[in-house]
């Protein structure tokens, strides 16, 4: 199988995208004063690299499997307040900051998906807003721990 025109302008975006959130990722990494908001910031950016690398090698090799299954949503990223990046954020901020990046990245893929009629495109978009979703998924569920300590 070959990948279409459209769909390697996808990849190409997508590849592009998660060298972004790589590079925010590990900014913010190097930025934030909390060790633990550090530590998950570091780990979000080597995830983001790997999805990078992924990428590369789906637009290489179209006939590599590529599915990604939706996480079950949350929607904690939806109720809270995008807040502003700083040196001296409190991990709650730091989480809440995170969730929204990937709950916009997701949005990104999935009304790319809901655009298109073709059927490969329209897959490899939501699949990449699933991956999306996941990152979302793990950082809600820390959220729940760090903002909401008394829940557990």
């Amino acid at each position: 199988m070959s990948i279409n025109n459209e769909v390697e302008r996808l990849l190409t975006v997508a590849i592009g995208r998660e060298a972004e959130a790589y590079r925010f990722y590990n900014d913010v990494a190097k930025r934030v004063k909390d060790a633990g908001v550090r530590q998950v910031f570091a780990e979000l950016a080597e995830e983001e690299r790997k999805h990078e690398e992924l990428l590369w090698r789906v637009k290489g090799d179209a006939t590599l499997p590529f599915k990604i299954a939706m996480p079950k949503d949350l929607k904690l990223a939806e109720s809270v307040e995008l807040p502003e990046l700083k040196a001296d954020m409190k991990p709650a901020d730091a989480i809440a900051l995170a969730m929204k990046k990937e709950l916009l990245a997701a949005e990104f893929y999935r009304d790319l998906a809901a655009a298109s009629t073709d059927l490969e495109f329209k897959g490899l978009c939501e699949n990449l807003s699933n991956m999306e979703l996941n990152h979302k998924q793990r950082l809600e569920n820390i959220y729940v721990h760090v903002g909401y300590p008394e829940a557990w």
